[in-house]
């Protein structure tokens, strides 16, 4: 099993979801987030005076899957998040040791 943990544009978000869904993702953990990469934040202006943004929102997904399925959703992130622009994000893939669905105490990849 692998978990995947994408931080994404907010805006991507339902156009992600969708694709996720139609390729047979069956859930994710979505959570509102604020960081920095490359871009660095940036400088805004609100009533005249000029400010620095150090942390730029974003959308982190974490989403669990069987080791088979880990690479179609690591592509179908890519490609859905993707504006060609500064600040796409990012994706990561751990290694899951166990996972348990706490309703019925199934297990591994039976509670994804």
């Amino acid at each position: 099993m692998k978990l995947i943990i994408a931080a994404i544009k907010p805006f991507k978000l339902e156009e992600v979801r969708e694709a996720l869904t139609a390729i047979g993702v069956r859930g994710m953990m979505v959570t509102e987030i604020k960081g920095f990469g490359s871009q660095s934040g940036h400088t805004e202006i609100y009533r005249g005076a000029e400010y620095a943004v150090n942390f730029v929102p974003k959308v982190k997904l974490e989403i669990a899957v069987s080791a088979a399925m880990a690479d179609q959703v690591v592509e179908t992130i890519q490609k859905t998040a993707k504006t060609d622009k500064i600040g796409d994000g990012k994706i990561f893939v751990l290694d899951v040791a166990q996972a348990v669905r706490v309703r019925t105490g199934e297990t591994n990849e039976d509670a994804l």
